[in-house]
Order: structure tokens, then C-alpha cells, then sequence
């Protein structure tokens, strides 16, 4: 299965709208990390202009870069694949023809039944360019009849999964979120002009104003002709917690919930549910900042800083590749010995996947003269694997799922080890209804849905 973890975002009816999703990229980039890419036009029917390669987005675009995308609409990405290393046909947004009009696609999530679908079309005579599963998107919408926002709507009906799309014609841009609502899409507003964003964030960068998030089974067109919001077929809410845990940035709200506040409330959960005798909190920088604040908060702990973070390093979670991954652990965290040594040390992670970082971790803060260890993970095990976009590994290779409590404890080499429950994580997400699969094997679309054709 081929899995898109992504940042996208887009803008409609504004002056130089490149520049403006150049720096909505910057928002969004800690959501991918391989690729970057910006497709603009001028919504009146002219051709696109396209630029998009490997790496940062700043690594990506130029000055004069950017001056080539000329238009008052644009829409863009940043890409990581969870399927393997980046190819270049596959950096986003794709564009492709459609009875000599371009269109641009972009998307952020993973239809599970994906591969099935290329398969059979593929039978029947069909040839894809990229492994996306945004090109299936398209090429399917091309076989349909009607406008392209019925056509969307037939095929977003028909191909179930966790996604959220933008499409870019020369005269609209159509915004779309599954009918589950796995994965965030916001809206956004200013002097007319109409934004939209896998996260709120990167509206600030704009000077938009958070309008809305786009809803579950929620398609929105905007043109010439207005906005109008179209539905798609509905099923039981299942947003994606992961996001609410790790992937967003604490300055955002998603799903209607603020980022900061949620994570200040898992610490403090954990606080309550599983004190320490400790001298200090300290987080895993950055991910687990705000975390270990609610956590000191709650406890009456001071919260200090037992790590430096080296900041031109990227996120080791969403690197695709374990050796890599190993190598900046070491050269993204520092410990800082004035800090530990000698100290008890209460450590807040926001979740253990493969326990390959925490145990390096631990061993450095350890080796910087710590007395003891105490590493508190603000979110239940990880024991089975994410079938919708998260970089999880089989459920053989996530450490809870191979190992006890108490091995787990050896493993890592800590002197305790303490997970915030699932209760205590709904509880401080403020809700149920969210897609909590890998923590208990309850997949909202079913296995049949990965199979069916």
C-alpha cells in the first residue's frame, strides 16, 4: 500500500497566490519533508506553471522560482511517503490533461483499496505515471460523466478511504474531505480571497482568517460563480488521533480542537494517572513540549530542559528509512549534563512506535549522568499498524505489540514506564469519536474495504 502523509494548501482569487502557498508550505512543513511542489494559474483557462523537486520547501523554490508561478490561484504540497523512498513522477501536485485543459491534483491520506482499483483499471487497458493515489483520483473522475464535481462525488463514494484532496482547474479549485473525516482540511478567508489547509497554522503565516474546517464527506468548490458545498456519502466520525498526538503543530486546531490545549490536557491526564518520585519533567523536543508542561503543571514538578535540539534537523518519526532515522537521533538531541546529572529524571514522549529512538534516548540521558530514568508517553501503546497514512511498520515490528510492559521496561533501559489510557486520552481529546486502530485494532473501514474492487 502505497501511504501519503502530506501538507497541502490552496489558494483562490488572490494576487500572487504562489507566494502566498510558498509560505503556506513553510507551515505545513513538518508534514513532509521529501518533496515540495506549487502549480498556479490564472483561473480564466491558461496553461499551469508548475515547480516541484525533492527536498525543503526552501530548498525547492527561488525568488525567481516563484516569479515564474504567475496567477491568482495556486495549490501546493509537501510529501512524505510512507511507502518507500520519493520518486520524482511521484512529488505533488500532479498535473495532467483532460481534453486539452490541464488539471492539478494534491492530496493528504491513503486509500486502502487503492492498489486493487490500479490493478484492475490497469487490466483494462489504463496506464499510470506515479504511484499516487491521487492520479487513481483523477483518471477514475475522467471515466465518469457530468460535472467534474459529480464525477468527484462518484468516485470519493465508490473509493473509500482517509484523504483529503485539493484539484485545481483553470476555473475552480474543489476541496474535499472523506466521509470519515481521518484527515484534517480547513478554510480559510481574507479580502476575498479563499484559503484552504491541511492545518490552521499556515493561515497565520498568510494573514487569513480561520474560517472552518471543511466537514467529514464535505466537498467545496469555489469559482467565479461563489462557493457552494457539496456532500459526499457520511459515515461514523473517525479523525485521525495521531494527529491530535503528534503530527499537527501545537498552534493549530484541528477538528475543531486546539492543538496546545489537547496536548496540555494528555499531560496533565498522565500527571494524575501515573505520578513519579522525580526531580524534573523534561520533554523529547518538540513533539512533546506542551505535553510535558500540562505533565509538570498537574504534578508540581519543575519542567526543565534536558536536551538540546538541533534545529536544522528534521522530524525522525517521518523519516522513511531506519538508519537514517538512528543517525539523527543522535545528532538531533544533545543532553544537556547541568540539567540531569545526578537527578531523577521524569522524561514525557508523546508515543513509542519501534522504541529504537526512546532507547537511544535513554541511553544519552543516562551516559549525561541522570540517577534515574522515568520515561511517560503521552498516548496508549502503539500495538497495531496505521492502515490510513500513518508511518507505522507491520504491528511484528511496534515494540508494545512484541513485548510486555515489563520487557519493554528492560528494553528501553529506563527504571519505569508509564502510558497515558485510552480513557484518559479521550478524555483529554475531549471526545470518542476518533479512529483509534492502532491502539485497538478497531480499523473504521474494515478489511473489506482494502480488498473490495
Amino acid at each position: 500500500m502505497r501511504r501519503e502523509y502530506c501538507g497541502i494548501f490552496g489558494a483562490w482569487n488572490l494576487e500572487n497566490a504562489a507566494e502566498a502557498v510558498y509560505l503556506g508550505l513553510f507551515s505545513l512543513q513538518h508534514r513532509g519533508q521529501e518533496s515540495a511542489g506549487i502549480v498556479s494559474g490564472s483561473g480564466s483557462g491558461d496553461e499551469f506553471q508548475v515547480r516541484k523537486g525533492p527536498g525543503l520547501v526552501n530548498d525547492v523554490f527561488s525568488a525567481d522560482s516563484l516569479a515564474e508561478l504567475k496567477g491568482n490561484s495556486a495549490i501546493g504540497h509537501v510529501r512524505y511517503s510512507t511507502g518507500g523512498g520519493c520518486a520524482p513522477e511521484d512529488a505533488q501536485p500532479l498535473v495532467m490533461r483532460y481534453r486539452n485543459s490541464p488539471i492539478a491534483a494534491a492530496h493528504n491520506g491513503s486509500i486502502p483499496s487503492a492498489e486493487n482499483w490500479r490493478k484492475k483499471l490497469e487490466d483494462e487497458g489504463m496506464i499510470f505515471s506515479t504511484s499516487t493515489d491521487i492520479e487513481l483520483i483523477v483518471k477514475m473522475m475522467a471515466r465518469r460523466k457530468g460535472s467534474w464535481e459529480e464525477r468527484l462525488r462518484g468516485v470519493l463514494n465508490t473509493l473509500r478511504g482517509a484523504f483529503s484532496v485539493l484539484l485545481f482547474f483553470p476555473d475552480r479549485i474543489i476541496a474535499v474531505r472523506d466521509g470519515y473525516g481521518f484527515r484534517p482540511l480547513s478554510m480559510g478567508e481574507k479580502d476575498g480571497a479563499l484559503f484552504f489547509s491541511s492545518e490552521s497554522c499556515a493561515f497565520d503565516i498568510t494573514g487569513a482568517r480561520f474560517v472552518r474546517d471543511i466537514e467529514p464527506g464535505e466537498m467545496v468548490s469555489v469559482s467565479a460563480e461563489g462557493i457552494k458545498s457539496i456532500p459526499l456519502e457520511k459515515h461514523t466520525p473517525s479523525p485521525c488521533i495521531f494527529e491530535l498526538i503528534y503530527f499537527s503543530r501545537p498552534d493549530s486546531d484541528v477538528f475543531s480542537k486546539s492543538v496546545y490545549e489537547t496536548r496540555l490536557n494528555m499531560g496533565r491526564q498522565l500527571a494524575s494517572e501515573r505520578p513519579v518520585e522525580a526531580d524534573m519533567v523534561m520533554p523529547v523536543p518538540d513533539s512533546a513540549n506542551i505535553q510535558a508542561l500540562g505533565y509538570a503543571r498537574e504534578s508540581g514538578l519543575p519542567l526543565e530542559f534536558g536536551f538540546m535540539r538541533n534545529h536544522y534537523i528534521g522530524r525522525t518519526f517521518i523519516e522513511p528509512h531506519q538508519h537514517i532515522r538512528d543517525l539523527r537521533v543522535m545528532i538531533k538531541h544533545t543532553p544537556i549534563r547541568g540539567a540531569v546529572k545526578g537527578r531523577r529524571v521524569a522524561v514525557v514522549d508523546d508515543s513509542i512506535v519501534r522504541g529504537t529512538t526512546s532507547r537511544k534516548l535513554v541511553k544519552l540521558i543516562r551516559d549525561a549522568g541522570a540517577s534515574q530514568v522515568h520515561l511517560l508517553i503521552t498516548s496508549p501503546p502503539i500495538i497495531h499498524s496505521c492502515r490510513y497514512g500513518i508511518d507505522t511498520p507491520d504491528s511484528s515490528r511496534l515494540l508494545a505489540n512484541r513485548m510486555s510492559a515489563g520487557k519493554m521496561r528492560g528494553y528501553l533501559g529506563v527504571d519505569s514506564l508509564s502510558f497515558l489510557s485510552m480513557e484518559g486520552l479521550l478524555r483529554a481529546c475531549g471526545g470518542k469519536d476518533y479512529c483509534l486502530s492502532c491502539f485497538n485494532n478497531k480499523y473504521p473501514l474494515g478489511r473489506e474495504c482494502e480488498e473490495e474492487t
